[in-house]
């Protein structure tokens, strides 16, 4: 799944609870405000993350020609882009479970926050550990590449536009 839409999921979840709280707790909170802060408090967050995933393995290997990646390259970017992805899929399909029950918990008349806690616990950890498995997967990759290589990543980086490297609509995230 795509670490943005994982954002999303994040945010989402994160939303009903934090409605619950008075409104004056948040000043003059209104419509959209109070969302709009906080996806600008996780983009904030989140972008070292992002930064680091310009060295996902799927996206040195749509820039393979670019990055003269050598077969033997090719061969170890996809193996760790194979591995992260089984990981981050495992983690993901465990986070989707805990957070369709606490909504199941949070639909209830009267919510028990204890199994709410324990789901939004559950939900928490396994979205970081599918984040985890790609960020490991990146850091994998980054050490395979030599200096130049590493040095043109950080150039696409920093141009998102060139080829769509920071575009996060790969096949499976």
């Amino acid at each position: 799944m795509k670490t943005t839409a994982w954002l999303i999921v994040l945010a989402a979840a994160a939303t009903p609870l934090a409605a619950q709280q008075h409104p004056a707790s948040h000043g003059v909170m209104r419509g959209g405000m109070m969302h709009d802060d906080m996806m600008k408090g996780m983009d904030s967050m989140m972008a070292p993350v992002m930064r680091a995933m310009a060295y996902a393995p799927q996206h040195l290997l749509r820039e393979k020609t670019a990055l003269h990646l050598t077969a033997d390259e090719v061969t170890l970017l996809t193996g760790l882009a194979d591995t992260a992805k089984a990981a981050h899929d495992a983690a993901a399909g465990q986070a989707r479970m805990h957070l369709a029950e606490m909504a199941q918990v949070m639909g209830t008349a009267a919510p028990d926050t204890a199994a709410l806690r324990a789901h939004f616990d559950a939900a928490h950890r396994f979205m970081g550990d599918a984040m985890w498995a790609m960020l490991r997967a990146a850091a994998q990759a980054r050490a395979l590449l030599t200096d130049a290589q590493r040095s043109q990543v950080d150039a696409m980086a920093r141009a998102p536009m060139h080829h769509g490297m920071m575009h996060h609509d790969s096949a499976g995230h």
